[in-house]
């Protein structure tokens, strides 16, 4: 990451709760705060159901926050009208995790592509279709692919369709929600290498969610590391690697295979005992204590908060 880049988005003590019931709350972000630079990609990671997804999606308003501030380019995202909703709409696109479901199957490729287009009207006539045909060029297909239908594709096709629908106004943010998890092995690389050509041909800014370490590394300038709706660790990518400091970094990391085989097998893998406690009712202090060997007393009465303990390195911990 360059240095004076600078911020486009600051996510302020964003919440996010669902009511899933009389009286039950459950806290899928719990005042979580982080930056993303121009130009930047901010990777996060964590396990299933630790609120990535609901992240991704509040910050781009998909989902309205329960509290807190996303600040975009100095606009309160939470705050627009409906004319300065669209407008930011314009700036801020998603990559959803399922190209399977994330295609209407009733509309031709041109629709698909197009729709934003129209909304926003960019362009019309010859010049929407010549501009259809660039974005498909752009993210490895061709212009006869554009009168087809979306069952016609393979997976990592239609994510290529994807990525030209989320392009195809022209944004400068990106949320990657987990972009590669629904496609075969072989296939995610190439997606991920497109990703990173196009940021740099267009200037874009992305938050990749995923929960695959090394392909996050790969892609990522910094991380940050979730667990149960909080951010426990916050750094840059070689860093978190190198140094990581919280013991669910840790874990994490030690499940990584590593290529090569006699390292592989002398290296000792992390295993966490107990299980993830419910987001509906979280326990007091850490949400990490019931797991952690490095839990304190302190751990169970104080919630941890997000401090910086080396530059630009920030770990949510009592302990470290």
């Amino acid at each position: 990451m360059a240095e004076g880049r600078k911020t486009l988005i600051e996510v302020r003590n964003l919440k996010k709760y669902f009511q899933v019931g009389k009286g039950l709350t459950l806290k899928a972000v719990d005042d979580i705060s982080f930056t993303i630079n121009e130009g930047e990609t901010l990777g996060l990671v964590g396990e299933s159901g630790c609120g990535k997804s609901t992240t991704g999606r509040t910050i781009i308003r998909l989902y309205d926050a329960t509290d807190g501030e996303v600040i975009f380019d100095g606009m309160n995202v939470h705050k627009l009208n409906k004319e300065e909703l669209k407008q930011f709409t314009r700036k801020a696109q998603m990559i959803f995790q399922d190209p399977y479901a994330s295609l209407n199957p009733r509309m031709t490729v041109t629709d698909i592509i197009g729709e934003g287009i129209d909304i926003h009207g960019l362009y019309t006539g010859e010049e929407r279709q010549k501009r259809i045909y660039e974005l498909l060029e752009i993210v490895g297909l061709n212009k006869e692919h554009a009168s087809r239908f979306p069952h016609e594709f393979s997976g990592g096709q239609r994510q290529r369709i994807g990525i030209a629908r989320a392009l195809a106004i022209e944004p400068k943010f990106i949320v990657c929600d987990e972009p590669i998890s629904a496609l075969d092995v072989s296939i995610q690389a190439q997606v991920v290498n497109l990703l990173m050509e196009l940021q740099q041909k267009l200037g874009l800014t992305y938050l990749f969610i995923a929960h695959d370490l090394s392909m996050v590394k790969h892609i990522s300038d910094r991380i940050a590391v979730m667990y149960l709706g909080s951010i426990m660790e916050l750094t840059t990518s070689d860093e978190l690697y190198d140094k990581p400091l919280h013991p669910y970094t840790k874990a994490l990391l030690s499940a990584v295979p590593i290529p090569d085989p006699e390292v592989e097998r002398s290296r000792k893998r992390i295993i966490l005992e107990g299980d993830v406690p419910s987001p509906i009712n979280p326990p007091p202090g850490c949400k990490f204590q019931a797991r952690c060997k490095l839990c304190r007393k302190i751990c169970k009465e104080q919630t941890p908060e997000l401090r910086e303990v080396s530059p630009g390195h920030f770990v949510a911990c009592h302990v470290i």
